[in-house]
């Protein structure tokens, strides 16, 4: 069986510059890439706030896996990457209304910072949208 690869675009420019997309979806699984907490302009939301930086992250994701035919209730893993482990109970309240009915596997994780010093959190999810 051969798949089509479909790659899901939000405009950033960066997308073309360093050769990336937010998403990449072949036949039935979907890969979103790691996910900042920024509007439409680029700029960080949430600044101090890793409940609304979550937030924000997840609204992202959400439009990139609609974009590829597929929805929040097809994610079957999160990664939630933090600048402060100790964040990570208002992480999770934010990613509660997202994952509390599809029960996706999770990795929560710590790191030294992002390439924006403002973000406090990333998101990635891998989706798998079944078929019946």
């Amino acid at each position: 069986m051969s798949y089509k690869r479909q790659l899901i675009s939000n405009g950033n420019p960066m997308e073309e510059i360093v050769g990336f997309s937010r998403a990449v979806r072949v036949g039935p699984f979907i890969a979103v890439g790691g996910t900042a907490p920024v509007d439409e302009n680029g700029e960080t939301v949430g600044i101090g706030n890793v409940f609304a930086q979550t937030t924000r992250c997840f609204e992202i994701i959400k439009t990139a896996l609609e974009d590829a035919g597929s929805g929040i209730h097809d994610i079957v893993r999160t990664r939630v990457i933090l600048t402060d482990i100790e964040n990570w109970k208002e992480a999770i309240e934010a990613r509660k209304a997202y994952c509390r009915e599809c029960k996706p596997v999770d990795t929560i994780m710590a790191i030294d910072r992002f390439v924006n010093p403002q973000w406090l959190v990333e998101i990635e999810v891998d989706a798998f949208v079944a078929k019946g």
